[in-house]
């Protein structure tokens, strides 16, 4: 991993209530409040500062937010997913080294399959009567990636944290 695992242990705990935040609201409204994006990207421009090894480190780290907003405008309007999950993956991106991104899409699919199969399993047996309100239950083709973009963001600091350099 080219992550360092100090910098991946200082963004952790901040970052994990926005990614907490983004999966509930994904799931109970099918939509990710602006605040958790903003917050997000708040987390790295103040801890970044004293989280990233280097300036130049911190600099390209940040360079990757405008990156990751426009990927995620191009997948929103292509039809691939939702306006809030695409600002989340902007907000999302500078906490993941660039060197990291494959290993970042291996974790996202794995998070995406597992994510899936768990709302799915979830809405067909009597676990949908823990949260009878979500929109997600009725939204027919429609899934709640936030679920899954949050989850994947956490993991990927989390094996950062234990295999970072």
């Amino acid at each position: 991993m080219h992550l360092h695992s100090e910098t991946a242990l200082w963004f952790l705990p901040f970052v994990l209530p926005f990614c907490a935040a983004t999966a509930f609201c994904d799931l109970a409204m099918m939509r990710i409040p602006n605040w958790i994006n903003y917050g997000l990207a708040a987390v790295f421009v103040s801890v970044g500062l004293v989280a990233m090894p280097t300036w130049a480190d911190y600099g390209w780290h940040f360079l990757q937010l405008p990156i990751g907003i426009a990927f995620g405008m191009f997948c929103f309007y292509g039809g691939l997913m939702g306006g809030g999950d695409a600002k989340f993956i902007g907000a999302a991106a500078p906490f993941v080294a660039f060197g990291d991104l494959a290993l970042m899409a291996i974790v996202f699919s794995a998070t995406l399959l597992g994510g899936y199969a768990t709302h799915r399993f979830a809405k067909y047996t009597p676990l949908r009567q823990l949260a009878p309100d979500w929109k997600s239950w009725n939204v027919g083709y429609k899934f709640p990636m936030g679920f899954c973009l949050g989850g994947s963001l956490v993991a990927y600091l989390g094996l950062a944290v234990a295999f970072g350099q």
